[in-house]
């Protein structure tokens, strides 16, 4: 059973998640770049109109594991390196950027970047991993999601 590229309809990132971001899922495996435009509001804030710290790192990580994830299906994020630039304020437009470097093996090098279009916010620098489907499911949520992929 082949088992497409997606993320759970829960996740933060690009998931039904009410509090979450809403980020459009690649279009077709194998991409090496992904864009999304999105923005911040009130429950994502830090300090007083800024956007947590936390969250633009979370947002970093939902890029570029998109982005890894669409590229070798499973992928989790070994380690993720977040440079901030400048301050996000909430209730902005703002373009979520990730771009494949490398890969060899199960290691995929990937970066990301949160920019209004013209300013850069955050940038980073990630390794992920291409890991078993196995991984996903040892939780309880995981072998639920199992059951409904071999019903489908």
């Amino acid at each position: 059973m082949r088992i497409p590229p997606h993320h759970d309809p829960q996740c933060w990132g690009c998931g039904d998640n009410p509090i979450g971001l809403h980020l459009p899922q690649p279009t077709e495996e194998g991409l090496t770049e992904y864009e999304a435009y999105f923005s911040f509001d009130e429950r994502h804030q830090g300090g007083p109109g800024i956007v947590h710290g936390g969250l633009v790192a979370a947002a970093l990580d939902e890029a570029v594991g998109l982005l890894a994830t669409w590229y070798a299906f499973p992928a989790v994020t070994a380690r993720i390196f977040v440079r901030y630039r400048h301050p996000v304020e909430i209730n902005t437009e703002l373009l979520l950027k990730a771009w494949l470097d490398d890969a060899r093996g199960r290691r995929l090098h990937v970066n990301g970047a949160i920019t209004d279009g013209e300013e850069l916010f955050a940038e980073c620098k990630a390794a992920l991993l291409h890991v078993p489907l196995e991984h996903f499911l040892r939780t309880p949520e995981g072998q639920a999601a199992a059951a409904r992929w071999a019903g489908t």
